[in-house]
């Protein structure tokens, strides 16, 4: 019984270990069937997946711009802008250097950049598996937050032309696929040269020749193992290892990349380190009120120059001293809480400083080329040369009397009127109840059509009040204007670019001077630069006094929210205007004061090296101002007998208005009060009669009936034909 359960049992067990034993074989024929299976379908997933891929890569291939689009695909240059003198005033980026040809990059330059950024670059296609398969080790670890680090010099290349910096999968893929089309349509060396041509290196530098243009002052095919160390250093972290912004760190990451270019065996020993003394870093200079010129300039060479990307020179007009005496006079005299701007034209027109505010930095609306404002009585400088056009002269006598010119009645700054007196008197003293008999007699079209032909381009009304220079206008304008008297009343044209070449030295653009145009006649020309001139030496303009003769106008607008003084002295024209930016009012602030004070500061620097120079204001007449009488009586006219507009004889010395003190030159222009001008009041401003010369005593000649008869009207038939009054 016991024998045959032992072997019942014995047999169950070879039973169940041969059942095991079948289902083990059927358990392994299945995992290894699925195995099997798994590994096929994988096989056919990474060949499909290679197969995609090769697609991708050779679709994105055809489609790759070819290497000579690729080189043309600027989308900016460097524009070096040069002073009058040829010294760098700025350098304007985003900016690339002239293109290196493989050949012609510095073999270091080239080692450098391997070294640094990708030491498997001649031997990957595109991508680097190695560098690849660490990083998703990383990010499948959870050893590295985000997918970075394992971009190549060609995936870089890839970014920087097609793609964005997003750190994301998508982006990845996309550049790697790139980065292997890359690989596929071009050789190495013209992806290295690529590269190297338009990688960003901070600062605003494309491309090595632009970096070490902009960080060592000379092209790139002169890179130094040193220097060729920093810029590949910079590709990293451009701002954080910016030479110019930090020196030692520049230095410590040039130190890391000469120490792989020693492993790598492309340097020696005695290269690997960087000899701070032989690198000569550029020095910057400041470029804040500089750039206030070069905004108003550079947008010119769209017109200038037909369409280029290869960095250029600009090479322009002004002068770095005359620059910096400007930008400390504006600052130096603007009253608290505003700003100021500063125009200063040469003989020629050539822009030798230009200010459009107190600090770039904090603002660069430029108010000196942009701003439109109110010139105030800087603008009866058209009034006066209209008036001059028309047969006056500075000696004639006018009226300061109390006149309404349509419902308007203009009035004097100190509220009183002195009554007879002359126009240069008037001018000088910024009278403003003449200036508007003036404008009324001449008419106020033609005042705007004297300001437009003196380069005034905003809109001008010819309401009455247009006189005292209610029109906005510009400060470069204004500036242009006073310049064309400076120069006898020809008409001159501002400019800021003398020329323009490339950084070889090829010539793009050169300046010809603008044809000029006679705007008024001499006489016209000397007898508003007698006006000028007298209104700086005895009137509003005292301020502006630099010990050498000098002509101007002064303007302040009402409620002092404007000051003006535009002036000129040995050939230079300098316009200054402060005010605030809202246009709310500014306690004290006269034309006569701070913008003449800064006037004069400035123009003491600018004239230093010129020789002084008188006015012409020999005043010669044309033939139609002169009659017989005048050709051959001209003196005093306190001196002779005249007839006034009634027709009375008065005699000697008593041609003198009622008393009253001339206006201050503290006070001038402002404000405008309604009055009722007295009965039967005309608009005066009436020419004198010429004298009749002295007897051989000395005393007065008396008149004779033939010339009474002429001048009250006696006998029309014998008086002068321009004498007639107009129908």
């Amino acid at each position: 019984m016991d024998k045959r359960g032992s072997r019942r049992k014995n047999s169950q067990r070879k039973a169940r270990a041969a059942r095991a034993e079948a289902e083990g074989k059927r358990d392994f024929s299945r995992v290894k069937f699925w195995a099997k299976r798994l590994s096929l379908w994988g096989g056919g997933l990474a060949l499909l997946a290679l197969v995609f891929l090769g697609i991708a890569v050779a679709f994105a291939a055809r489609s790759l711009p070819s290497y000579y689009q690729l080189k043309a695909t600027q989308t900016a240059q460097t524009i070096v802008v040069r002073a009058r003198d040829g010294s760098e005033l700025v350098e304007i980026g985003p900016s690339y250097g002239r293109w290196l040809t493989y050949d012609e990059i510095p073999q270091v330059m080239k080692d450098a950049m391997v070294a640094v950024e990708d030491k498997r670059y001649y031997s990957h296609p595109g991508v680097d598996p190695i560098r690849l398969t660490g990083a998703i080790v990383e990010g499948v670890t959870g050893t590295r937050s985000r997918v970075g680090g394992t971009s190549t010099i060609t995936q870089q290349l890839a970014r920087n032309v097609f793609l964005n910096s997003n750190r994301t999968v998508d982006r990845k893929l996309r550049e790697a696929i790139l980065a292997m089309a890359l690989e596929w349509k071009f050789s190495k060396e013209q992806i290295l040269e690529l590269y190297l041509n338009k990688v960003y290196f901070g600062g605003g530098a494309y491309g090595i020749d632009s970096a070490s243009r902009k960080f060592f002052s000379h092209p790139a095919d002169r890179l130094s193992v040193g220097e060729a160390a920093i810029i590949a250093g910079l590709v990293k972290a451009p701002s954080r290892y910016s030479p110019t912004a930090d020196v030692d760190a520049a230095v410590s990451r040039a130190s890391v990349v000469l120490r792989l270019m020693r492993e790598q065996e492309k340097i020696s020993a005695s290269e690997a380190r960087v000899d701070v003394s032989a690198v000569n870093l550029k020095q910057e200079a400041s470029t804040n009120s500089v750039r206030y010129f070069t905004d108003w300039a550079l947008p010119q060479l769209d017109l200038l120059l037909p369409e280029t990307f290869e960095p250029i020179e600009v090479w322009t007009t002004l002068d770095p001293g005359m620059q910096k005496a400007a930008t400390a006079a504006v600052a130096g005299n603007a009253p608290e809480g505003t700003q100021g701007a500063l125009v200063s034209l040469d003989r020629d027109g050539a822009i030798l400083a230009l200010v459009g505010g107190t600090d770039y930095v904090e603002t660069n609306y430029n108010r000196a080329t942009n701003a439109l404002r109110q010139p105030g009585s800087s603008w009866k400088l058209f009034v006066y040369l209209a008036a001059l056009e028309a047969g006056y002269t500075p000696n004639d006598r006018v009226v300061d009397t109390e006149v309404s010119i349509g419902g308007w009645a203009p009035r004097n700054s100190n509220g009183r009127n002195i009554g007879e007196t002359n126009l240069r008197t008037a001018f000088a003293y910024s009278i403003n109840t003449v200036a508007a008999q003036l404008g009324n007699e001449v008419g106020f079209s033609q005042v705007a059509s004297m300001a437009r032909r003196f380069g005034i381009t905003t809109p001008i009304n010819t309401f009455p009040a247009m006189v005292l220079g209610s029109n906005e206008v510009r400060l470069l304008d204004m500036t242009r204007a006073f310049a064309a008297v400076s120069a006898g009343g020809q008409s001159v044209e501002p400019y800021g670019i003398v020329k323009v070449t490339t950084a070889d030295g090829d010539l793009l653009y050169q300046h010809e001077r603008a044809r000029t145009t006679q705007l008024v006649p001499d006489h016209v020309a000397r007898g508003i630069t007698d006006l000028l001139q007298t209104a700086v030496q005895t009137g509003t303009g005292r301020a502006a006094q630099i010990g050498r003769p000098v002509a101007g106008k002064t303007g302040t607008t009402s409620s002092n929210k404007d000051g003006y003084f535009v002036g000129f002295s040995s050939g230079i024209t300098t316009g200054v205007w402060m005010g605030r930016d809202d246009n709310r009012r500014v306690g004290g602030l006269q034309g006569g004061r701070a913008p003449a004070q800064a006037f004069a500061s400035y123009m003491r620097y600018a004239v230093k090296d010129r020789p002084v120079e008188e006015f012409d204001v020999e005043l010669q007449l044309p033939e139609w101002q002169l009659d017989e009488e005048d050709d051959f009586f001209f003196g005093d006219p306190d001196d002779y007998y005249y007839i006034d507009e009634q027709g009375n004889l008065i005699e000697p010395g008593r041609s003198e208005g009622p008393a009253g003190a001339l206006p201050g030159q503290d006070g001038e222009e402002n404000g405008l009060r309604p009055r009722v001008p007295p009965a039967g009041q005309r608009v005066p401003g009436q020419r004198t009669q010429p004298p009749t010369g002295r007897g051989a005593d000395g005393a007065p000649q008396a008149v004779d009936d033939d010339f009474l008869d002429g001048v009250i009207g006696r006998d029309e038939r014998r008086r002068p034909e321009e004498d007639r009054p107009s129908n």
